[in-house]
């Protein structure tokens, strides 16, 4: 992703992004971004503000480099979209721990910029449902949600992942995104897990599920 902002600023950015997504906001101190930045700390100030702003900045810089790198565009394949967002968390991990401490911070309150990341989602939904052959939805907004969740999830707790998958999880991340990969599939299939819970039953994707059962009860 390209920029135009001056070299001293992007510094400050790339600083701050580590920094915050050690110590989130409230831990964060400006003195160390601005050491790390290799800048007067009164710089910051000047071209963000205050902390806060400047933590807003770098959420918005990740999230607008993760709209870049991971498209959804109509024909898309949603499995293999779940893939590329594997990809993008494990590559950059920060991310999703900018998120957690967003969501610590600003809890149910209104988000920085909200309805213009409100209506980049609003996008995916719309995608998701032409692939499904329906219309954006409830049901398809909780689907991209828990899909996005199954893509993003083992990268933000890789601890877990070992827990759970024993000790050699966190060099296995081709073998567990194939795992993830092929479950959202399966998913999506409408004979697997989640099989009926992302249309309405006039969709041609329930009539397309009735078809390749016939006529089987769904379990």
């Amino acid at each position: 992703m390209t920029s135009d902002a001056p070299p001293t600023k992007e510094r400050l950015l790339a600083a701050a992004k580590e920094e915050f997504a050690a110590h989130g906001i409230a831990g964060a101190r400006v003195d160390r971004i601005a050491e790390l930045a290799g800048v007067n700390k009164e710089r910051i100030y000047g071209y963000f503000g205050n902390k806060q702003k400047l933590f807003d900045a770098v959420v918005g810089r990740a999230l607008d480099e993760l709209a870049e790198a991971v498209p959804l565009r109509s024909g898309d394949d949603p499995a293999e979209y779940v893939g590329r967002v594997y990809d993008f968390h494990r590559d950059n991990p920060v991310l999703v721990r900018l998120f957690f401490w967003e969501g610590l911070h600003y809890r149910d309150g209104v988000l920085p910029n909200e309805e213009r990341r409100r209506s980049r989602y609003e996008e995916k939904i719309a995608v998701l449902a032409e692939s499904f052959g329906t219309e954006a939805s409830p049901e398809v907004a909780a689907c991209l949600l828990s899909l996005i969740g199954l893509a993003a999830w083992p990268n933000a707790v890789p601890q877990l992942a070992r827990l759970i998958i024993g000790t050699g999880a966190e060099t296995a991340g081709l073998d567990l995104r194939s795992h993830v990969v092929a479950f959202a599939r399966q998913a999506l299939s409408g004979t697997g897990p989640g099989a009926g819970t992302v249309t309405g039953s006039e969709s041609r994707h329930r009539n397309r599920r009735r078809d390749s059962v016939t006529g089987a009860a769904t379990p």
